[in-house]
């Protein structure tokens, strides 16, 4: 994933809509190398070296993200957002005054980056394509390194200025559980019979089964706003958006269930709770 990180700033910055403002730039080459005393480019470069990776500890998050499809629930475990920070240096071959170069390069690529606080969708590359939530990127940032001479000594080369951006991706710790969708639940009212105690008081308990499904049409695309009906009780319910439903009744058992969609009504018989491998889904 840091690899198809790299690729991503790379074609970030190699972008060819760049050539009419910052021409210095799109004629530059995209490199990843330790700008130490032996790195001598033979034509004029752009370096970002990947100097630390950590996690970001400020988008932590301990919430999983659920998807739901086709009757089952895929649950992704929180990611972990890695941190990866790069040195930003240009490298100009040729010409005159080298270094005022180097400072129109280096401001041409310093603009093209703040200008977008997440890695733009277009350019990402391999695995994160479409990877939410975007990439969050800080180019320049105020504290920077702390101690520019040392971090160059330590690389071996001498000081010379530079640009500190960090992008922030998210990586998979553990893979992603699948399982069906609950479709019945009992929900359990009542009085406690004391204070402190988590018994119910028999007199007061009052036992619903609630239960779900989706409506489709021939198609099998789902249906909004279709009516749902409990024949003998008469409770109701619409679905939503994506035709889904949700009803209740006091006792298990079979049941008719009535759909009113525009002109079209089905009914069908339903057991609440289902038995293994049926549902509660009408297709018109």
């Amino acid at each position: 994933m840091i690899r198809d990180l790299s690729l991503s700033l790379r074609a970030l910055l190699d972008d060819p809509a760049l050539g009419t403002g910052f021409p210095e730039l799109a004629s530059a080459q995209i490199a990843f190398d330790r700008p130490s005393e032996q790195f001598s480019p033979s034509q004029t470069t752009v370096d970002l070296f990947l100097y630390d990776v950590r996690e970001n500890v400020e988008l932590r998050s301990s919430e999983p993200l659920i998807e739901k499809q086709n009757g089952q629930a895929t649950i992704h475990r929180p990611p972990l957002r890695v941190a990866c920070t790069y040195l930003v240096t240009a490298w100009p071959v040729g010409g005159t005054d080298l270094p005022l170069q180097e400072h129109r390069l280096l401001s041409q690529t310093l603009q093209v980056l703040a200008r977008h606080p997440t890695i733009p969708a277009a350019f990402l590359q391999g695995s994160l394509v479409g990877q939410q939530p975007p990439l969050p990127m800080i180019t320049a940032q105020a504290d920077g390194l702390k101690d520019p001479a040392d971090f160059w000594t330590a690389i071996g080369n001498r000081l010379r200025p530079s640009i500190q951006v960090i992008a922030t991706l998210a990586m998979e710790r553990l893979p992603a559980i699948s399982a069906p969708l609950v479709i019945t639940e009992q929900v359990v009212l009542g009085e406690r019979t004391g204070a402190e105690e988590e018994a119910i008081d028999p007199a007061t308990r009052l036992s619903l089964l609630r239960f779900g499904g989706t409506v489709t049409d021939a198609g099998s695309q789902p249906v909004a706003n279709a009516r749902v009906t409990l024949v003998e009780s008469g409770r109701e319910a619409v679905t939503d958006a994506a035709g889904r439903y949700t009803l209740a009744v006091p006792q298990a058992g079979s049941f008719a269930l009535r759909v009113q969609a525009g002109p079209s009504s089905k009914t069908v018989t339903i057991t609440v709770p289902v038995t293994a491998g049926n549902h509660y889904d009408v297709q018109m």
